[in-house]
């Protein structure tokens, strides 16, 4: 199960989740980091540094920003 970014993200942009990585999964995109899936390995690292909560395990994301799960492997396979 990887983790996901959701909007809270959106226009943000901080790093602090890329910083804490160990695989170097987090890709920025042109108005968010995202988490590419395959590369995941729920490591939970990235998870309490957001500073605004956005990031959630995949089966955590709220109902709300469930179009995130796809966007993030959109983003990270592009």
């Amino acid at each position: 199960m990887a983790y996901i970014i959701a909007e809270p993200c959106v226009d943000l942009k901080d790093a602090s989740c890329v910083d804490v990585c160990p695989v170097d999964c987090i890709y920025e995109s042109e108005k968010m980091y995202s988490i590419a899936p395959d590369e995941c390995i729920d490591c939970a690292a990235c998870e309490p540094v957001c500073p605004v909560a956005a990031i959630f395990s995949e089966d955590a994301v709220p109902a709300e920003w469930a179009s995130y799960i796809e966007l993030n492997r959109e983003l990270t396979n592009s």
